[in-house]
């Protein structure tokens, strides 16, 4: 994007991203240098276009090799120093599940001319192909459901992408490869996980199975309810299994899971319309501390397990976004300015990408070091999960408002913000 590249070249502020520069005269004394900082505001319009072509180069690789049966020859297989998994039989799968679950609120967008609706049209038509590919069992980029435990986690991922988005990644599919991809998820019930957010990557599995008019099995979606909610600790967050840890993953699973598997257990009556709307204020309250994550110079604390998930961090706020339902007093622009300075920081300033384009392992940069035991180059596809609001049009207010400072950019400015008090639900 020539307007970020030539950031440095200018003295500028980009108020939405949260990058600056600063000029000072070589001509006046020291003591009477003065800072000089001009703003420059970028739009709706110039956020989307960044935001839409980082999806994509993150995404096609995934995708573009999968439609052409391509993937495992050209992905390249990085593993953490301490990997405990077989890489070969799971890190595909987790490259391809969770690409899917994080571009197809994008993909749903009905076609247009723009280049992005050129891209999204590409990318679409290349996952329906690469989906039919993934389940065929002649096919060189078939995919492992069918042995390790790893696979319930990122045939999840496929079941949240196509409940995001049936129109566009489900219903196209042939019969064939329908029945395919039913039977292969069938397959994960001969195996368990481990007992803690897995249980949910379980009951969503089961409840996509019910969602296509299969019939489920209600035993794994009945645990997951009811342990789950179980671990709630209070003020928007769940314990993952019996033990709290404080990291991201009521981010990158609890939360957006969560209320996706109510979603379904209610639209088929399995579920009373109070337990999801419960589940979506807990939500809500959660991203409300998301948006207060984000620096005033787009970083945000990098702690706990599965850093390298990178901008996944933020799917909690990112759906919230998506669904129009952001916490009370925190309007559409300042998600957008807030998350689009997360991905300037994260992106531009960081080399995440590899010579072809492949995320490499890390948090900024290459860091494999950091990299958890059970991370490999496809785990790190979890960062499309926070550009879910490239689901919404362009016409919606997240990419028409002007610019807005985000909370702790407000707050570090000495502009009035709003105060936090605990919250119940």
């Amino acid at each position: 994007m020539k307007f970020a590249a030539n950031l440095w070249m200018a003295p500028v502020v980009l108020l939405c991203a949260g990058v600056g520069a600063q000029a000072q005269s070589k001509k006046a004394p020291r003591t009477e240098t003065k800072t000089v900082v001009a703003e420059v505001k970028t739009t709706g319009v110039q956020d989307r276009a960044y935001w839409s072509e980082l999806l994509y180069k993150m995404a096609s690789p995934v995708i573009l090799n999968l439609a052409n049966g391509t993937l495992k020859k050209n992905m390249p297989v990085e593993k953490s120093p301490t990997y405990a998994l077989n890489a070969d039989k799971v890190t595909y799968l987790e490259a391809v599940g969770r690409t899917m679950a994080g571009v197809a609120p994008w993909l749903a967008l009905p076609d247009d001319e723009t280049k992005e609706g050129q891209q999204r049209a590409t990318l679409r038509k290349a996952l329906l192909k690469g989906i039919a590919n993934g389940v065929d069992p002649s096919n060189p980029d078939y995919l492992n459901f069918r042995s390790e435990n790893q696979p319930i986690v990122d045939a999840a991922y496929i079941a949240q992408a196509f409940l995001r988005a049936p129109k566009a990644l489900w219903e196209p599919l042939d019969a064939v490869t329908k029945q395919r991809v039913i039977e292969e998820f069938k397959t994960l019930r001969t195996r368990t996980g481990a007992y803690n957010n897995w249980l949910l990557f379980a009951g969503i599995n089961e409840v996509f199975l019910l969602s296509v008019g299969e019939q489920p099995d209600p035993a794994r979606i009945e645990i997951a309810k009811r342990k789950i909610l179980e671990w709630y600790e209070g003020d928007g967050f769940y314990s993952d299994g019996p033990s709290f840890s404080l990291d991201y993953y009521n981010s990158y699973v609890i939360h957006p899971m969560l209320v996706d598997f109510f979603k379904v257990l209610v639209d088929n009556k399995r579920a009373k319309e109070e337990e999801y709307e419960l589940a979506l204020k807990r939500m809500v309250r959660y991203a409300e501390f998301l948006e207060r994550f984000i620096a005033p110079d787009g970083s945000y604390p990098a702690f706990g397990r599965s850093v390298t998930y990178r901008t996944a961090a933020f799917q909690a706020l990112a759906q919230s976004a998506l669904m129009d339902k952001l916490p009370e007093g925190v309007v559409p622009a300042q998600v957008r300015c807030g998350l689009t300075a997360v991905m300037h920081r994260m992106f531009d300033q960081c080399n995440n990408f590899d010579a072809n384009g492949w995320l490499v392992l890390g948090f900024c940069g290459h860091q494999p070091m950091i990299a958890d035991y059970y991370t490999s180059t496809g785990s790190l596809y979890m960062a499309t999960l926070g550009f879910l609001p490239l689901g919404l049009p362009a016409t919606h207010a997240f990419w028409t408002e002007a610019p807005a400072d985000w909370t702790s950019k407000k707050a570090w400015s000495s502009q009035p913000f709003k105060k936090d008090y605990h919250v119940e639900y």
